[in-house]
C-alpha cells in the first residue's frame, strides 16, 4: 500500500488526516512492512469508511488488514445513534461472529505425541468439516428459535458443555437483544444440519503446545505453562450468518438512498441506527452471534468426547471465546466524554484491559485474552487486553490472524494441497481435511507473517504478547 498521504506518528502508528467527504481521520497500526504487504484497497475503504454518518473518532485498522467487502478486513469502526450513526453488514461481513475458542488441556506434548495420529483422525471423524458439511445435530422450528435466543447457554442446556464454559465466554455465551423473527426462512434452513461443524475457508480445529511465554504473570492467570496442549476452534455462524449478511446487504443498499445516505461504494451498504431497517439487521445479527456462540460449543463437546477416548485425564478447561466480526453496543470515552456507541469489528477482536467489568472476575486485573489464529501450519498467539477506561485505542480492539497477502485464486496457481500436507507432515504437523484444494488456498504462504502482526499490535499497545502456540494437529474445510 501506498502511504503518501499518510503522517508516520510512530513506528506502528499512521494517520491520514481527514480529506473531502471524510468526517474523521483514518488510523493504521502497523509496521512499514506489513503496510508494503497490503493491497492499495486497503486505504480506500478506510477513507469510504470515514465519510458514514455518524462515525466517531477515526476510521481505524489493524496490523492484519487486507481488502475486504465494503469494510477492509481488520477494521474498526464505531458510531453514534444519536448523531445520525449506521450500522452496515459489511462492516460486520458475512462470517457473523467468526470467531476463536481455545481449550486448556492439562497435557503435556508428551501425553499428546504417542497418540496423536489417533487424536487427529478422532477429530477429522468426530467434528464435520468443509464445504456444505452437516452434523448429527438436525434443529427443528422450535430449537432452531431456541438457539438464536439462548446461544451457548441453549447448547449447555442440552448437554453440551457446562455452566463454566458460559462464564468464559463473550457476552457469557447469550447475545442479548436477538431477534429471531428477523431471520429468514432461508438462513433457517441452511442452519439447521450445521450445528458442530467447521465450515470451510480459514476455519479449523488445531491441537497445538505452548512453545514461548512472554508474559509470566498473564500467563499463570491465564492457566498456560510451556509445552502445554491446548485446543483452538475458529469458526463462526456458517449458513446463517452469510445468508443474513447476503439479505440485509442487498436491502440496506436499496434503501440508503431513502435515508440520505450517499454510499462512496455500494459494497459499504449501511442504515440508521434507528431505522427500521437498522434495528431488524442488529436483531438479527445478535441471532447470528447466537448461533455462532452455541456452534462453537458444541464442537468443544465433540472435543471433550474425542479426549474422553483417546486422553482421558485430559481437563479441557475453556480459557476464552472471542468473536472478531460483530457490532456490539459499548460505552467508551471519546474526548473525555463517555458515549453510548455501536463498535463494528470486522477481522478485529475486542480486547477489553485490565478491570473492565465484562470480563470474569479471575481475569480481570489481568485483562481479556485474544486469541490470535494464525495460517495453516504457522504460530499462533495468545495476548492479554491493555487499555481501560481512561487510556485505550481502537476502542479496546486487536488484530485477529495473520491475514491473507494473497487471494484463494492466486494460492491454489501456486500450491498444490497434498503437496501442502506433505510439507508440514515433515515438519510434525499432521493436516486432515476433505479437500486437497482447501488446503492449497490455506497455504501458510498465503498469509502475512502472523508473528510480525502480533508485534506491531504489541508495541502499538493494542494488546500484549502472552504467549506463543504452534500446531500438532489441523482439522481443515
Amino acid at each position: 500500500m501506498d502511504t503518501t498521504g499518510w503522517i508516520n506518528v510512530s513506528e506502528t502508528e499512521w494517520r491520514y488526516p481527514p480529506r473531502g467527504d471524510m468526517r474523521v481521520p483514518a488510523l493504521l497500526y502497523a509496521t512499514a512492512d506489513l503496510i508494503a504487504d497490503m493491497d492499495d484497497k486497503v486505504q480506500a475503504q478506510m477513507i469510504n469508511v470515514a465519510t458514514l454518518p455518524g462515525i466517531v473518532a477515526g476510521s481505524y485498522a489493524m496490523p492484519d488488514a487486507h481488502w475486504g467487502y465494503g469494510f477492509p478486513i481488520g477494521g474498526v469502526a464505531a458510531f453514534a445513534p444519536e448523531e445520525g450513526g449506521v450500522i452496515s453488514a459489511g462492516g460486520v461481513g458475512f462470517d457473523i461472529s467468526c470467531g476463536v475458542r481455545t481449550l486448556l488441556s492439562g497435557l503435556t506434548r508428551s501425553d499428546v505425541e504417542p497418540v496423536k495420529e489417533k487424536l487427529a483422525d478422532a477429530l477429522a471423524a468426530r467434528i464435520p468439516a468443509g464445504v456444505g458439511s452437516i452434523g448429527a445435530l438436525h434443529l427443528d422450528d422450535g430449537e432452531m428459535e431456541n438457539m438464536l435466543l439462548g446461544g451457548a447457554g441453549w447448547a449447555v442446556k442440552r448437554g453440551y458443555g457446562t455452566e463454566a464454559d458460559l462464564e468464559r465466554t463473550e457476552e457469557l455465551g447469550i447475545m442479548a437483544g436477538a431477534m429471531p423473527e428477523n431471520v429468514s426462512a432461508r438462513a433457517r434452513r441452511r442452519q439447521q444440519d450445521e450445528m458442530g461443524t467447521l465450515g470451510s475457508g480459514n476455519h479449523y480445529l488445531e491441537l497445538q503446545r505452548v512453545a514461548a511465554i512472554y508474559d509470566a504473570s498473564a500467563a499463570d492467570a491465564f492457566g498456560l505453562g510451556l509445552d502445554d496442549i491446548a485446543v483452538s476452534i475458529h469458526c463462526g455462524s456458517r449458513g446463517l450468518g452469510h445468508q443474513i449478511g447476503t439479505e440485509f446487504l442487498a436491502k440496506m443498499a436499496v434503501t440508503a438512498g431513502q435515508h440520505g445516505i450517499v454510499l462512496p461504494d455500494r459494497e459499504l451498504a449501511c442504515a440508521p441506527l434507528n431505522s427500521d431497517i437498522g434495528q431488524q439487521y442488529l436483531g438479527a445479527m445478535r441471532a447470528a452471534v447466537n448461533c455462532a456462540l452455541a456452534n462453537r460449543q458444541i464442537i468443544t463437546h465433540l472435543v471433550r468426547s474425542v479426549f474422553a477416548d483417546v486422553l482421558p485425564k485430559a481437563q479441557l478447561k475453556l480459557l476464552y471465546d472471542v468473536s472478531h466480526n460483530t457490532c456490539k453496543e459499548e460505552r467508551h470515552l471519546v474526548d473525555g466524554v463517555e458515549r453510548r456507541l455501536f463498535v463494528h469489528r470486522k477481522g478485529a477482536t475486542r480486547a477489553f484491559g485490565p478491570g473492565h467489568p465484562d470480563l470474569p472476575a479471575e481475569l480481570r486485573d489481568v485483562g481479556q485474552p485474544v486469541l490470535i489464529g494464525g495460517s495453516m501450519g504457522t504460530q499462533s498467539y495468545i495476548l492479554a487486553g491493555v487499555g481501560n477506561a481512561e487510556s485505550e485505542r481502537a476502542f479496546s480492539s486487536a488484530c485477529h490472524g495473520a491475514g491473507r497477502r494473497m487471494s484463494r485464486h492466486q494460492a491454489l496457481k501456486q500450491w498444490r494441497g497434498q503437496a501442502v500436507v506433505e510439507e508440514l507432515a515433515a515438519r510434525g504437523i499432521l493436516i486432515r481435511s476433505p479437500s486437497w484444494r482447501g488446503v492449497a488456498e490455506e497455504a501458510p504462504g498465503a498469509y502475512k507473517d502472523v508473528g510480525a502482526v502480533v508485534d506491531a499490535a504489541d508495541h502499538a499497545g493494542l494488546a500484549r504478547k502472552v504467549a506463543r502456540l504452534e500446531p500438532l494437529v489441523c482439522v481443515k474445510g
